[in-house]
């Protein structure tokens, strides 16, 4: 949930709810705790109700729709029929993907090595100029 966050502004957010809640602060954070335990609470004896009335084990990710259906409504020959179309489409693009990734890693190297090439011959002093490549205005002058 804070995962956008860094310290500095997870420190002003707290140094923000101090400034308007003050010494209210703890009574806030616990009322806040005891909000997100009651609806836990509530999720779970709803889910168990679901689950006596079904006569199903469901549990509280299962209640997504997809999943329930997947779990409850589809066979594995049925999902594995719906799956088949799409599997080569995925097995294609994660092939195009890998290809993409190790061409880049080439490129990555290769600049690696260029830049390595350059750094070392101008430490050792006997580099040769590189070209100088003419533009538009050279040749206006």
């Amino acid at each position: 949930m804070l995962d956008n966050l860094n310290w500095w502004e997870i420190g002003a957010l707290l140094l923000l709810a101090l400034l308007i809640f003050g010494d209210r602060l703890p009574t806030v954070i616990t009322d806040g705790l005891r909000m997100v335990r009651n609806l836990r609470n509530m999720a779970r004896n709803a889910t168990g109700d679901l689950s006596r009335e079904l006569g199903t084990d469901i549990q509280l990710e299962d209640l997504h729709p997809k999943a329930f259906i997947r779990k409850h409504l589809l066979s594995e020959e049925d999902e594995q029929a719906l799956r088949k179309p799409l599997q080569g489409v995925y097995d294609n693009l994660r092939a195009d993907v890998t290809g993409v990734h190790n061409d880049l890693k080439d490129v990555a190297s290769a600049a690696d090595l260029r830049s390595n090439r350059n750094s070392a011959t101008a430490t050792g002093g006997t580099a040769a100029p590189a070209p100088r490549s003419r533009s538009y205005d050279d040749d206006a002058t």
